[in-house]
């Protein structure tokens, strides 16, 4: 698709993928785990969210392509390495969608007040909206997530609005009731809300110029940091330690207004944020399919797209594999939870964030980005241990993947997710294709 992003484009599809379905329910559950020092760990993670951001974005700019993290990785440590982070990034969509979805689809027939009955097909119907939007193309799920964007911003701001004029300063104290340990378990809880940017790396090749890639970067960031620190100040001002015993804690701070509408607007929140964050995400993970495809770690069928360069046989494969994992959580719910596939799905994006930040310590050019994405590894690091056994999952996929055979050099003249073929390299001002830039498999 020639020309398929601008600067607009590019934070909509950012802000989308960072401001997911957790933001409905996790600064809530924050402040039960950790109290008013919840505001700590949020702060904690939005420096650490900066560093992220950057750190792909320059990288976005500097080496864009369709591969995102996994290109960044081959290009800092081989081929194997780009090979299991494309893996990991792939198979961990289907379950935070499913998950997402579940989850969405909870909060607003809980805010509506409708019958438990009905969170199934709601489940189901915004999967079919998820990756109907992606089959019709990258082009025009843009266009439907500026909408979705645009609102679901709007209803935020209408909840701080609200909200913020009840802030009492009196619930801030005790600040840290359950210690240090709080904190940290706060932090481990709030990661999910700032998965994303490795996400939106994926779509450095779409943008029509590179340096559009880190403007976006910073526009984003700067929208969600106003927003969930405005959030993560009203759940604790607000609610205080009334915050975790609600499942509709955004439905509890547009209670001061007292109006009917609040229902319905948290309800379209809750579908709101489910779509926008799943788009993105199943977008970046059909181009990192692309990518495994054309390096012959996925089957080379798959790296076949049609006139417009849109990879729906990898958006059908994904919702496959969605329609199977929600079909076993059907089947089994108090095994195959919301919260085991979430935490899967931060495990795995957590490695994926770690690999893209070593990648970007290692090949950017300023001592500073270096040293940035430097102290990003180490915070996510610290992160992903708290995952403890649910890295598991990202450890299967990256066994089975090296235990494969070496794979073969990849495909001639692959197919550009940009439509146009060649891409200015910025190093030296040549024109080289995007994924034929990475030097091939090693």
């Amino acid at each position: 698709m020639s020309g398929g992003i601008g600067t607009a484009r590019g934070v909509v599809l950012s802000v989308g993928a960072v401001l997911g379905p957790g933001v409905l329910v996790l600064p809530a559950i924050a402040v039960r785990v950790a109290g008013p020092a919840s505001l700590v760990a949020w702060a904690a993670l939005l420096c650490v969210s900066a560093l992220i951001a950057t750190s792909f974005a320059a990288l976005g700019a500097r080496y864009p392509d369709a591969g995102g993290v996994a290109a960044f990785t081959r290009r800092a440590f081989g081929a194997r390495a780009a090979a299991v982070v494309g893996c990991w990034l792939y198979t961990a969509v289907p379950a935070g969608v499913v998950a997402g979805s579940i989850a969405g689809a909870r909060y607003t027939t809980a805010a509506l007040g409708a019958p438990s009955a009905v969170t199934g097909v709601t489940a189901a119907v915004l999967l079919g909206v998820v990756y109907a939007a992606n089959l019709v193309g990258l082009r025009l799920s843009a266009r439907l997530q500026l909408g979705l964007t645009g609102v679901l911003i709007a209803i935020l701001v209408a909840v701080l609005t609200v909200a913020g004029p009840h802030v009492d300063p009196h619930r801030i104290t005790p600040f840290a009731p359950h210690g240090v340990a709080g904190v940290g378990s706060a932090v481990a809880v709030l990661f999910v809300a700032i998965c994303g940017w490795e996400a939106t790396a994926n779509l450095s090749a779409e943008f029509t110029h590179p340096t559009q890639v880190r403007r976006a970067a910073i526009a984003s960031l700067t929208i969600v940091a106003v927003l969930y620190t405005g959030l993560a100040v009203c759940t604790v001002g607000v609610l205080g330690d009334d915050a975790g015993d609600t499942t509709v804690p955004l439905m509890r701070l547009l209670a001061p207004a007292d109006h009917t509408w609040a229902a319905t607007i948290i309800a379209a929140a809750a579908v709101l944020f489910t779509v926008a964050a799943s788009i993105t995400f199943v977008a970046a993970s059909a181009r990192a399919g692309m990518s495994l495809a054309h390096h012959h770690i996925l089957p080379t069928i798959l790296a076949v797209t049609g006139h417009d360069a849109e990879p729906r046989r990898h958006v059908l494969v994904q919702a496959t594999a969605a329609t199977a994992i929600a079909g076993a959580a059907a089947a089994a719910p108090h095994t195959i939870t919301v919260e085991t596939l979430m935490r899967v799905f931060a495990a795995m994006l957590a490695c994926v964030t770690l690999a893209g930040l070593a990648a970007a310590a290692r090949l950017l050019p300023r001592p500073r980005q270096r040293a940035g994405a430097a102290v990003a590894a180490l915070a996510v690091t610290v992160v992903a241990t708290l995952s403890t056994a649910f890295l598991l999952a990202p450890a299967v996929v990256a066994v089975v993947v090296l235990a494969r055979r070496r794979p073969a050099p990849p495909t001639t003249d692959p197919p550009s997710s940009a439509g146009n073929g060649a891409r200015p390299d910025i190093r030296d001002g040549t024109h080289v294709d995007p994924v034929t830039a990475l030097g091939g498999i090693r």
